[in-house]
């Protein structure tokens, strides 16, 4: 019974340690910053579905809605959730588009918070996102996944995010999941599905 409980803990131990992330060498980084920097730059659209769980501290559980991503380059960008409500935000021409069921309105994106994330995501389209003066940038492998870890480098955008993760499977070149940590606790996490690369995109995506 004593053997096989510690068999029991040494494995679990095992696959803990498997899982953790370790920091890339200066060689890793280099050729995966190159990989993704190389093979990004033929992308023009890219679709995918998502699902994305918010926890916060002041809720019991976490919410969890879907729905559908849309990248167009150089810089259109839509998020259109369609569960378990219906609301659509469209980053365009330096503004931000917002449909919240009906109700329509626009807002100044620069230096808004979100903007910032999304500024990200369209730049791991293009390999932009590495060079962002934002950010300093630290890079992390496990069995699975390239990591890609942004943290803010001025006070200001420290109050909100403490740090963004873009989750990159091994042998592909584009972001399969984000994490994102607010300097409150509160966390995002954002999983990609069903993606679509250089597939015809409608101009109805970017409009509300």
């Amino acid at each position: 019974m004593i053997k096989n409980i510690a068999l029991s803990t040494l494995l679990l131990i095992s696959t803990f340690v498997f899982a953790q992330n370790t920091a890339m060498s200066g060689a890793e980084a280099k050729a995966f910053v190159t990989k993704v920097s190389s093979e990004t730059k033929e992308i023009k659209t890219l679709q995918s579905d998502f699902i994305q769980t918010k926890k916060m501290d002041f809720l019991d559980k976490n919410i969890v809605t879907y729905g559908r991503m849309s990248l167009k380059t150089p810089n259109m960008l839509s998020w259109k959730y369609t569960k378990p409500y219906q609301y659509s935000i469209v980053f365009k021409d330096n503004k931000i588009l917002i449909n919240d069921q009906g109700k329509k309105s626009s807002v100044d994106a620069k230096s808004k918070t979100f903007e910032k994330i999304n500024k990200l995501i369209v730049g791991s389209s293009n390999g932009q996102m590495f060079n962002d003066p934002e950010f300093s940038v630290s890079y992390l492998k496990n069995a699975t996944s390239n990591i890609a870890k942004f943290t803010p480098k001025s006070a200001q955008l420290l109050k909100y995010i403490k740090q963004i993760e873009l989750h990159f499977p091994k042998n592909q070149s584009t972001v399969s999941q984000v994490n994102m940590t607010e300097s409150s606790g509160d966390t995002t996490n954002i999983v990609f599905k069903n993606t679509k690369i250089n597939a015809t995109v409608a101009a109805s995506e970017f409009s509300l």
